[in-house]
């Protein structure tokens, strides 16, 4: 397709995109250099770079930086196996016992984010089951400290995360051929042989696609954070959106936050920059 084409068949596409996307990224990058409160609104002082450097500078941030990337590299992987085993089971199960295993399977997509969480943290409150478990059990009360709540921030994401790349995967398992599964079998392959040298390679592009989403929605994690939390600062378990969060409710400081939120966009950019050369390589050797 020559570029003046493609230019014509995009140009919708793109109009919106910028639009909804750079537009957007230029006003955040234009308030960043200001210093800019809800006092000065309407007066704001130009600071250049300096909100820039304030937060290169800033020792929160980057804490907050390490521990999103902690939940990525900890999660990504985590909730890629549990939907891929979900949905090889989906795949297996025939008959009534589908549509409840289904429904159980999709239920942290249905609940709200909020409420889901809220309860997910009661449970482990001293009236709740798994509190009451734990206490059974060590004879101890469950305890929100450092360690046990960025714990349950890592698990409720997954958790949270696992219906829509189950969905993905079961969708890519419709498009496999059952004579090749069946063939297979008659060789003599066994089910575990027979995931790994038929089934992971026809859904080889829907794990790198899961894996995008998730570290494009890992960044902004903030619903379950903010819940688990409350925003208590003794469990160190501050986001990169709850740092923002943080800086622009509660210390009101919106240009420092616009530059931030710039910031954060570019560090997602390369992050998944490895992700789009496999991508594309993928794309070329398929032609």
């Amino acid at each position: 397709m020559k570029l003046k084409t493609f230019l014509q068949f995009t140009a919708p596409t793109n109009f919106v995109m910028l639009v909804l996307l750079i537009l957007p990224l230029l006003i955040a990058f234009g308030l960043g250099t200001y210093y800019l409160t809800y006092n000065n609104f309407s007066d704001p002082l130009f600071v250049m770079f300096d909100n820039y450097r304030e937060i290169f500078e800033d020792a929160f941030f980057w804490d907050a930086f390490r521990w999103t990337l902690t939940i990525i590299l900890i999660a990504v992987p985590g909730y890629i196996i549990i939907a891929f085993v979900e949905a090889l089971l989906l795949d297996q199960i025939v008959g009534p016992l589908r549509g409840p295993y289904l429904a159980l399977m999709l239920l942290p997509m249905i609940l709200v984010p909020v409420i889901a969480t809220n309860i997910f943290r009661q449970l482990f409150e001293p009236t709740g089951l798994a509190g009451y478990i734990v206490k059974a059990v060590t004879d101890a009360p469950f305890v929100f400290n450092e360690i046990s709540m960025k714990a349950l921030i890592v698990i409720h994401t997954i958790w949270g995360s696992t219906p829509f790349a189950m969905v993905v995967f079961f969708a890519g398992l419709q498009t496999l051929s059952k004579d090749l599964v069946d063939a297979s079998a008659i060789d003599g392959a066994t089910r575990l042989q027979q995931i790994r040298h038929i089934i992971i390679p026809h859904l080889r592009s829907l794990f790198l696609l899961n894996a995008i989403i998730a570290v494009m929605d890992f960044f902004r994690l903030f619903d379950n954070v903010f819940v688990l939390t409350r925003m208590n600062p003794i469990f160190h378990a501050d986001t990169l959106q709850t740092y923002l969060f943080r800086i622009t409710i509660l210390y009101r400081r919106l240009g420092l936050s616009n530059a931030g939120a710039l910031v954060t966009v570019l560090l997602v950019m390369i992050a998944l920059i490895p992700f789009l050369i496999i991508m594309y390589r993928e794309q070329i050797e398929e032609r």
